[in-house]
């Protein structure tokens, strides 16, 4: 039996993007993030522990462009992974899965955690005096 040109088993490339499967990649990845991001204040509390010269060294890091924005993308994980979670305990409690009030709640999780990052980064930045 030849198979000719088709793939072995279903990928990316075949399916058409939709709202859940992005969500799904999304919570996948953003779940790798909040790992990374663990292990960032794992070394900053390890640096504060140390001494002022290790948490300046901490701090200067964190405050670079790679730094900030390797917290900017923690903040989104953090906040993704819990809407989506709240998302995943109502589907849990049984509701939710018509496919109209799938989309809604999708779109409701990208808003909120985009939404909730933003609010974060303001209320930091304000606090900071734009600093």
């Amino acid at each position: 039996m030849a198979t000719g040109e088709r793939p072995l088993s279903p990928h990316l490339q075949v399916y058409r993007w939709q709202i859940t499967m992005l969500l799904s990649i999304t919570h996948r990845i953003t779940g790798v993030g909040l790992s990374v991001g663990a292990l960032v204040l794992t070394y900053w509390l390890a640096a504060a522990a140390y001494g002022p010269g290790a948490f300046e060294r901490a701090q200067s890091f964190l405050n670079s462009w790679f730094g900030i924005l390797l917290l900017l993308g923690w903040t989104f994980a953090i906040f993704f992974h819990l809407c989506n979670g709240i998302r995943h305990l109502f589907w849990d409690a049984g509701s939710g899965f018509e496919m109209s009030q799938v989309r809604a709640s999708g779109w409701a999780v990208i808003i909120a955690s985009v939404g909730l990052t933003v609010l974060v980064w303001a209320i930091g930045f304000g606090m900071m005096g734009g600093a």
